[in-house]
């Protein structure tokens, strides 16, 4: 087994750029330890704020050299494209208005990119972007890190691998207690996501309805039909969403429950699934990632863990160390990433790729989660009509 598959194939790390995620960023510091954790990223520049006197300054407090400091986006482009030793990968983790903008002007640069959820603000922009990245040829990775999870990935391959039998009922929900404060409606921190101009049409489906949607997907690999949804504010004077809930109805015939919200008083990061078939089912929380619980029709429940007994080929993948060894939030958004290096590098020097590297995010999912947001939107718009997807 390679040690660094990146190394190998290419004599050198994936030189990075980032996009955003400076002082004070909890998911800009999130994605810069995800890209190190494995070895296959060197973070060589990076424009870290829209004011580049504190951009320069964060990008000297994370040790990049004095002659990679840029004062704008567009100008570290341009000029990285024609260094000989320019970076390879862009990293986007800007607020949600300036994904499609960054990411298409890398892209047009010949840099694969890697970009935080949710793709982009509208369908337009995200149609538009998917088939950018289509017609570029290069590799584009939406950070859904959920699915970068050990047992996300063991669910999935259970799936794959007929355990559940035929998919029939899908339950998922994403709960948090942030935004449950009735006396800051508006919090301080993050601003910018109250603002649909620059957040979105909804808060709560891009910041966390995204991902209870692309799990789904991702683990069932079913593709959603329909959806009947209300969505809304629980919180009296705010005028973003913080609620939304949605029955669905799979392209197969089975059905969901979908629910997330940031206005539960008390919970934390509650992500949580469960998926029943023909022969079983299974469930699993990210608050407890360790532990895959498998229910079969005619057995005792059963749980799995990271390379644990039952391990499947792409659960094992993802983990890195021996069985009762706790791997968590960075490690799996570190597969996200490690496995788009591997996809980079084997499509920078032409030689086939591990094809267990190829479960990251792509722009089709993210078409599709930003598809899904338009529809709990519409279909909430008509009293819960139901609505395509």
């Amino acid at each position: 087994m390679e040690l660094n598959p990146v190394i190998s194939i290419l004599g050198r790390r994936l030189r990075l750029a980032v996009i955003g995620g400076g002082p004070g960023s909890f998911i800009g510091a999130m994605h810069r330890q995800a890209a190190r954790l494995d070895d296959r990223y060197e973070i060589v520049t990076g424009i870290l704020s829209s004011d580049p006197e504190k951009s320069k300054n964060a990008s000297l407090d994370l040790g990049m050299s004095p002659d990679r400091l840029y004062s704008s986006v567009q100008e570290m482009l341009d000029v990285e494209a024609f260094r000989k030793d320019g970076v390879d990968v862009v990293a986007i983790m800007t607020p949600n208005d300036s994904h499609y903008e960054y990411s298409i002007a890398a892209l047009e640069h010949s840099f694969d990119v890697i970009c935080d959820k949710p793709m982009t603000n509208t369908l337009a922009e995200a149609e538009s972007l998917h088939k950018k990245v289509q017609e570029s040829g290069l590799v584009f990775c939406l950070t859904h890190n959920y699915t970068g999870y050990p047992m996300v990935r063991q669910a999935k391959a259970m799936v794959e691998d007929g355990q559940l039998g035929t998919i029939r009922l899908v339950q998922v929900e994403y709960v948090q207690g942030g935004k449950a404060d009735e006396e800051k409606p508006v919090p301080t921190v993050l601003p910018w996501k109250y603002d649909p101009a620059r957040g979105g049409p909804s808060l709560v489906m891009g910041d966390i309805g995204t991902h209870a949607h692309n799990l789904t997907r991702f683990i069932t690999g079913l593709e959603l039909a329909e959806v009947s949804a209300e969505i809304g504010s629980i919180v009296p004077g705010r005028l973003i969403h913080d609620f939304a809930g949605a029955l669905l109805r799979f392209e197969n015939g089975a059905r969901g429950n979908f629910w997330v919200t940031q206005a539960a008083a008390g919970v934390e990061n509650c992500l949580r699934i469960r998926v029943s078939g023909t022969k079983g089912s299974l469930e699993w929380m990210q608050e407890f990632p360790q532990t895959l619980t498998f229910k079969p029709l005619h057995g005792p429940s059963q749980n799995r863990t990271p390379n644990g007994p039952g391990t499947l080929p792409l659960s094992a993948h993802s983990s890195r160390i021996v069985a009762g060894h706790p791997e968590g939030f960075h490690e799996g958004f570190a597969n996200i990433y490690s496995d788009a290096a591997e996809a980079i590098s084997a499509r920078r020097s032409g030689k086939p790729v591990n094809p267990l590297a190829l479960y990251f995010p792509n722009s089709w999912d993210g078409l599709l989660g930003v598809r899904f947001v338009n529809s709990v939107i519409e279909s909430s718009n008509a009293n819960g009509k139901w609505t395509k997807c």
